[in-house]
């Protein structure tokens, strides 16, 4: 069963990884939550992996700066937060036919919004 259950994780991981890597790419996809979903199925299945994860030079520094409560830098947050509102705006008023969906849209376009701006801000 640990065995079964070992498994599973690096599964889970390796897909949260893949979603946290193309969330790098596109904005309306969260990154740092996916690789710390990551980083916590790793560290109880595999060590290597874990360790891999956290000191990639393109993935380590989300999850150490995260997990040490430094923040996200100033430029990522205004870059994150513009280019997901003008991709749900383009897409709510271009895309999507139905208002439900683009009521949807907005709210999930706030959530985001808020929860990157909560955070702190890493000064370099």
């Amino acid at each position: 069963m640990k065995l079964v259950i070992q498994v599973s994780l690096i599964i889970i991981g390796t897909l949260s990884l893949a979603l946290g890597i193309i969330g790098i790419v596109l904005p309306l996809i969260p990154t740092t939550p996916f690789l710390l979903l990551s980083a916590a199925c790793f560290v109880r299945s595999s060590n290597r992996l874990y360790q891999w994860l956290i000191h990639n030079k393109w993935f380590g520094s989300y999850i150490q700066n995260f997990r040490a409560g430094k923040g996200i830098p100033l430029k990522a947050k205004v870059i994150g937060v513009a280019t997901l509102w003008i991709s749900i705006i383009y897409s709510a008023f271009f895309i999507v036919p139905l208002v439900f969906v683009r009521i949807i849209m907005m709210l999930v376009a706030a959530y985001f919004t808020w929860f990157i701006l909560s955070q702190k801000t890493l000064r370099r």
